[in-house]
């Protein structure tokens, strides 16, 4: 879920979410319920299957998350939720807080559903509106904050980056799927959706085989792993003036390398920028090392960033046939994909 933040209302919410009726049983169980004096809806769901809902209780505002259970199993959740509060202990505010519920869990099972209530957080998702400098440089310094604290607490033994596995493996299946002689079915498509999938498809199917080869002098050497965050990306990253105020959606922390997020950052906030990725790689190093072997890695695993995602989208879009409520948003999606590819095909 990304977009949700920069399209909030305030305004009743809509029908179209079946779960609402769980809302006030899942608040019920948690010291705000008591208190709560409004709700203010989210455009949608988001692409994950998750919701958000904007909570207002005693004057102070919270987010009260669904998660499909199918997609977050409990353990999951505790772990991500004892990552974002170790961060908080360690004074990183850019964070939200998690809420403990009445009976001291971090979230509450529901309705075929993990219900969390965190804080809500201050600012807007518009670094593309407003590209300096200072804020290229506090987003980039937060996230080697979080990193030097998530390395102490969920530090494993180095290993293969996993980033460049889930690549080799998303190529590999992408080029089975495309030999099998499955091709999308946009017969019904309309609107944007159906011209950027066609463009989606062709990109793809000319740079997949460049995975692997972009990716080999990497692939056997060990790196070392800890917590990532693993889409620290644009509409995820929000300021107020030139101040990172939060980085929000912990949804696809795993165990990785640090270059997988700062790739995925830099990527978002400077692409093809080599000046954009100066600065941000320097603001990381002046809080956490950062040699210049990680730093390649994190440009390759940027360059075929966007190869994936949009294999990825494709898929979920034409093979699982995923039901986005808000396909011209994912058409939008996609777009930035290709817009990419393309791009660097010119240069």
């Amino acid at each position: 879920m990304h977009c949700w933040r920069a399209n909030c209302v305030s305004r009743a919410i809509p029908v179209a979410i079946p779960e609402l009726s769980s809302v006030s049983k899942v608040l019920a169980r948690y010291p705000i319920g008591i208190q709560t004096t409004h709700i203010a809806s989210i455009a949608d769901r988001g692409f994950s299957g998750a919701f958000v809902l904007h909570v207002e209780s005693a004057g102070h505002s919270f987010c009260l998350r669904a998660w499909p259970s199918d997609r977050c199993d409990p353990a999951r959740l505790q772990f991500i939720h004892g990552l974002m509060r170790r961060a908080r202990i360690e004074g990183l505010s850019f964070v939200p807080l998690v809420l403990k519920a009445t009976n001291g869990t971090d979230f509450v099972e529901f309705g075929q559903r993990l219900w969390e209530v965190l804080e809500w957080l201050p600012g807007r998702p518009d670094f593309q509106a407003l590209p300096t400098s200072a804020r290229l440089e506090a987003a980039a310094s937060a996230l080697a904050r979080l990193h030097t604290t998530w390395e102490k607490e969920s530090a494993s033994a180095p290993g293969v980056c996993p980033a460049l596995q889930r690549r080799l493996k998303a190529a590999a299946e992408w080029r089975h799927l495309r030999q099998s002689g499955w091709r999308p079915r946009w017969e019904e498509e309309i609107g944007l959706l159906r011209e950027v999938a066609q463009r989606a498809l062709s990109q793809v199917d000319r740079r997949i085989d460049e995975i692997p080869t972009t990716l080999q002098p990497w692939t056997d050497r060990r790196w070392p792993l800890h917590a990532c965050h693993c889409d620290p990306w644009h509409d995820n990253l929000l300021f107020e003036g030139d101040r990172l105020s939060g980085l929000i959606d912990y949804g696809s922390v795993k165990i990785d390398h640090a270059a997988v997020d700062l790739a995925r950052m830099l990527g978002s906030l400077v692409p093809d920028d080599p000046a954009g990725w100066r600065l941000g790689v320097q603001a990381y190093r002046a809080i956490r090392p950062f040699n210049e072997n990680e730093v390649e890695l994190a440009l390759a695993l940027d360059r075929t960033g966007a190869v994936i995602g949009a294999a990825t989208w494709m898929r979920w879009l034409y093979e699982e046939c995923r039901p986005f409520d808000d396909r011209e948003r994912a058409a939008k999606r996609l777009l930035m994909l290709v817009e990419r590819m393309e791009k660097m095909e010119r240069v």
